[in-house]
């Protein structure tokens, strides 16, 4: 495997099996904080430590990493949380104002939305020469969390910072789709030029991060034990902690590659206000032909069930909506993008169908979350779900190749 310049890599990628799991004998993975805490800490005694976390960086028991350093005595400079907090109690679009931690008493600052200029100065004001990322993603690129890596890496860089990434699995496997960035449509769900389900891990990413963009930064990633590109959530005995509010399972990130797009359209509901969002999409205006023209594509992995739900809060709150429940039948298979292209192509048949428009120079939201206006016009223009798709075919391609050299772990078509 080829490292990335300057990064250190610490772990290896075996797979081991580990206790049953849902009827299956679960694949045994120990993440990089269960490789660090089983050292005792011991690359980090002796400095300042920031941590870049929030709720989901737990081992086994559910023991937080925060909780388990402090009490090993690792001297902890300050914790730095993305969107919705450190300890997850912050909505959608928000981060948590500057605190003290309740449980350990160590200083708490928000690094939601942070530039790299800021970082290097909440770094600098909590005294930190070592900092430390463990966050679990869902594999998406308009994901928050990824980007509170990349810009906290630059800060890191900035200030001439070790930065040491614990890596947690890819819940949605490693496979690569969707189109890449367009630069011009770079916002804060999604910074740099990587395709929309990027099929890496955060430790992967960061090894991405540096080799392309922020060759300065002293990377370490203490890599998995026992994970490879072909396992998913349910796969494996790594402990689910939903990293976000509407982020409740494994199975709702499977599909949010491709539902979040939804949020680009004011006339399509994306389960926001359910107990399955992402998972549930519909419209006062849809009915039961939604879901049978769904099934007529035949997406690979993909089954639709008619459904009707009222969501709580958000778009359509308390009105009835018609629509489908989608089903992931096969994780190996199943195309959360193209699905939603369909899901589109077809809800646009519909009276009073609208992309979300925010006004100023690119105003539709939808292709902040593309990553172009591509996906919109085409569809605009009555492009078919092959035409969309296969548009950004040979870019997805290039990236899979581009990524190569920053992977850690296998993958069945060798990267």
């Amino acid at each position: 495997m080829l490292a990335a310049a300057g990064a250190a890599v610490l772990g290896s990628a075996g797979a081991p099996a580990g206790a049953a799991a849902g009827g299956k004998r679960a694949v045994r993975v120990r993440t990089g904080m269960d490789l660090l805490a089983a050292e005792e800490w011991a690359r980090l005694r002796g400095e300042t430590v920031g941590v870049v976390s929030n709720l989901t960086a737990v081992d086994r028991e559910y023991r937080h990493l925060v909780d388990r350093m402090h009490a090993a005595g690792v001297r902890i400079g300050g914790i730095f949380g993305p969107e919705h907090g450190f300890r997850g109690a912050a909505p959608a679009g928000g981060g948590a104002a500057r605190s003290t931690d309740a449980r350990t008493g160590l200083p708490v600052f928000d690094g939601y939305l942070a530039t790299p200029e800021d970082w290097a100065r909440l770094f600098a004001d909590a005294g930190v020469r070592t900092v430390v990322f463990d966050m679990q993603d869902v594999g998406a690129r308009f994901y928050t969390y990824i980007w509170t890596l990349y810009e906290s890496m630059a800060g890191a860089a900035a200030g001439g910072l070790r930065y040491v990434v614990l890596d947690r699995p890819n819940p949605i496997g490693g496979r690569v789709s969707g189109p890449v960035l367009d630069p011009a449509f770079a916002s804060g769900v999604g910074r740099k030029e990587i395709v929309l389900r990027h099929g890496m891990t955060v430790g992967e990413l960061a090894r991405f991060f540096q080799g392309e963009w922020l060759p300065r930064v002293r990377l370490e990633v203490v890599a998995c034990e026992g994970w490879h590109g072909g396992l998913f959530a349910r796969d494996t005995d790594v402990p689910w902690v939903m990293p976000s509010p509407n982020m409740p399972t494994p199975e709702t990130a499977l599909v949010y590659p491709g539902t979040c797009l939804f949020e680009g359209v004011t006339s399509l509901s994306e389960g926001r206000g359910t107990t399955r969002p992402f998972e549930l999409a519909g419209a006062p205006g849809l009915d039961f032909r939604w879901r049978d023209r769904l099934a007529a594509h035949d997406l690979p992995g993909a089954e639709f069930r008619e459904a009707y739900f009222e969501p709580r809060v958000g778009k359509f709150e308390k009105q009835l909506c018609a629509g489908v429940e989608v089903r992931v039948s096969d994780p190996a298979v199943f195309d959360p993008i193209r699905t939603a292209v369909a899901m589109l192509y077809e809800a646009r048949r519909y009276p009073g169908f609208a992309w979300r428009n925010d006004g100023g120079a690119r105003p539709f939201f939808v292709d902040l979350l593309a990553g172009g206006s591509r996906l919109r016009t085409m569809l605009d223009a009555g492009a078919t779900v092959a035409d969309v798709v296969g548009a950004w075919q040979s870019e997805t391609t290039a990236f899979e190749k581009r990524r190569r050299p920053y992977l850690l772990y296998r993958r069945a078509s060798g990267g």
